[in-house]
Parts: C-alpha cells; structure tokens; sequence
C-alpha cells in the first residue's frame, strides 16, 4: 500500500503506540471485556481516526490508504480495537460528507480527534437497503424535528457520553440519518448478552421512544439520503479491510513462529503463510486503489464488494492456517491464535457478513447480466427494423 512520507511517519507513531500501550491490554479486552476507552483517546490525540480527513476538521488530511493501514497496525495486537478505529473513523467520514453544515459544524472535529467517541450503528440499514432485513426505527416529522422510536440490538463504540450515528424510515419519505447523543431524551442503552468475542467494544442495545431528533443532528434528510448513502457505502466497506489485514497479519506470525519449530510437519497444511502473506499484498494493493476512487467518489461498488468478500475469505484462511500451524498450543484459550480464530469470525460476520456481500455481488451481477441481454435484443430489433425497410 502506497503510503505518502507524512502518512508513514503517522504509521510508524501509530505502530510505535500500538505496541507499547495496547498490546498490554489486548487480553483483558479480550478475555474481561475491558473497553479501552482511554487508549481510544489518546489514539484520537495522535490521529488516529482522522487521516482521511482535512487538517481544518482535525484530521490529518492524507487519504484513506493512510486509515486503513492504521486499522491495520492496530488490527496486529487486537482485531476488536480495529474494529472500534473502524467505528470511529466511519462516523468521522459520515460526518465529513454530510450536506448539512450544522452536523458538521457540532460533531466533526471533536469525532475526528477522539474526545467525542461515537458508534455507527448502520448495520440494520445497510441490510434493509439490501433486502435482508426490516428496518428497526421509525421517524415522523415534527416541524424540523424527527420523533423516533425503534430499538437497535447491537451497536458498538456506545455510552452514555458518547455519540451514534443511525438511520430510520420516514412514513412517505423515505429515510433520514442522524447523529443521537447516549444520553439524549427518550434514548435508553441496555447491555447484550455476552458475545464469544469483542466483549471490549461496548456493545449495547439502543432503544428509542419518542426521542427527538433536531435538524442540526440530522446527517442526510429523506430528499438528500439516497445519493448520501450511494457516497458513503464504498467507503464504510472499504474501511473493514484494514480489521481483516490486521487479524491476518497477526495469524501470519503465529504461522512464522510456529514454523521455527515445526516447519517438518506444517509443510502439508492447506494454506502456506507465503501463498496466504502474497494473496494479502494483493489485496492491500486493490484497497490503495479503490480507496483512492471513493475519496472522489469513483470506486465501483461491485469491486469494492469483491475485495470486502475477499478480505473475510482470507482472514478465515490465515486464521484456520495459524490454529493448525501451532498446534495442541493454539486451542489453549490464551494462545493468540485462539484469539485471532475468534476475531476472524467476527470480520466476516460484521455487516457487511460475508453471505451479505455474496448477494449484493450476485444481485448486481444478475443485474447487469439482463441489462446485457436487454441491450443485445434492443440492437436485434433495430437492425429487423432497419432490414425490414
């Protein structure tokens, strides 16, 4: 991945911090459920979350190549930390393309730099957009106002100081996506049932009654949410890859180590680390890419849904590969293998799942298939036409 000579100095800091104050915690996250709420700060101080966005709102403004090789590096200690960055860095990038300047004005900068923590939790919407779900909140109009009720099973990066970002349907109009404080009126947060993994991400319930939603909140109202959504999707996919690339590489070590000893025998696995560590730079290459064409809003969405797909089909790989790799040792619960299986799972299940990304792949490419067929019958019935006189 082509990084600028600003953009591997703010890598080689982010890399630097990862391993001396996050790999510390990387158990307790994932074994007690610590929320690292404090490290998200002080990664908020060096930039973490904002290298895609412009040095006015706070960000760093290098480009998104730059923010998912972050997610990356923390991704190689702990794959539920990436996916907070994740979060945090989407809800910057929402904000950033907002057509509504008071949103941006409220929340943008303090998002950016992580003294506002916040949650994107788009997970139901995403998957009604694409046919798999019904949406969970409802919103009617009250003046400028939206009254919203509905409840969210899991959202992630959430509390009671922080912020969410969600979408709900507006009888007759469509779809609007706001910003809601935790401790808004007629917002309630409740816990979830324990998850196998990513307990330290705060995950919670979030259950609307009634809660009022002003404009300057509102991120894209229901005339402006289509071509909103249609500029943000390629992004928030493409922002995941950087959790599957960390996770990966982290099993690539496991792989690495485990061969110092047991090369012997580990030769007739399946998946080698060289063949899973080349398929990895390729990938990393196509994000560079793609990442760069979403920043100017070109990346074509059936290619970014690719290599989404891809990402979690690999993750699984490597981390399968690594369990195997170590052994009797990588099904003790404290073996980071153990750990990155667990985390692994997670990247191909967070929306978009990876059964999820296969049916958008499969319906746009049936799509575009009977476009196809439509425009050769069209050209054969012209030429009749034309034969025929």
């Amino acid at each position: 991945m082509s990084l600028t000579d600003p953009a591997a100095t703010l890598i080689e800091a982010i890399a630097a911090h990862v391993k001396s104050d996050l790999a510390p915690l990387a158990s307790a996250i994932d074994q007690d459920g610590l929320y690292p709420i404090d490290y998200l700060r002080r990664l908020g101080d060096l930039g973490g979350f904002g290298a895609s966005i412009p040095r006015e709102h706070g960000g760093s403004g290098l480009n998104m190549a730059a923010q998912i090789r972050i997610t990356t590096e923390v991704g190689r200690e702990c794959g539920s930390t990436a996916f907070l960055v994740w979060c945090q860095s989407s809800c910057a990038a929402y904000l950033l393309a907002s057509p509504n300047q008071a949103v941006r004005d409220r929340y943008l900068t303090p998002v950016t730099q992580g003294s506002l923590l916040s949650g994107t939790g788009m997970s139901n919407a995403v998957k009604h957009l694409a046919g798999i779900e019904k949406i969970h909140l409802a919103a009617r109009r009250d003046g400028d106002d939206y009254i919203v009720s509905g409840s969210l099973p899991w959202v992630s990066n959430v509390g009671a100081q922080h912020l969410a970002i969600v979408a709900a349907s507006v009888e007759d109009e469509g779809y609007v996506m706001f910003a809601v404080h935790g401790s808004a009126d007629g917002l309630s947060l409740h816990p979830c049932p324990e998850f196998s993994a990513l307990e330290g991400t705060q995950t919670l319930n979030l259950r609307f009654k009634n809660a009022r939603i002003p404009a300057d909140n509102v991120l894209a109202h229901p005339s402006q949410f289509a071509k909103y959504i249609a500029g943000i999707k390629p992004g928030f996919i493409l922002g995941q890859t950087g959790m599957g690339f960390g996770v990966t590489e982290a099993c690539l070590k496991t792989i690495r180590e485990s061969n110092a000893t047991t090369a012997h025998v580990n030769v007739f696995l399946d998946d080698q680390g060289q063949e899973l560590a080349a398929e990895l730079e390729t990938l990393k290459a196509q994000a560079a890419t793609l990442g760069e064409q979403a920043q100017t809003g070109n990346a074509p969405i059936l290619d970014v849904l690719k290599l989404r797909a891809r990402t979690s089909e690999l993750t699984l790989a490597a981390a399968n590969s690594a369990v195997l790799h170590a052994g009797a040792k990588g099904y003790l619960m404290r073996h980071p293998a153990q750990r990155r299986l667990r985390e692994a799972v997670f990247v191909a299940i967070v929306t978009p799942a990876l059964k999820h990304l296969r049916k958008e792949i499969h319906d746009l490419e049936r799509a575009a298939a009977q476009n196809r067929t439509t425009d050769v019958l069209e050209q054969e019935q012209a030429l009749q036409v034309e034969a025929a006189q």
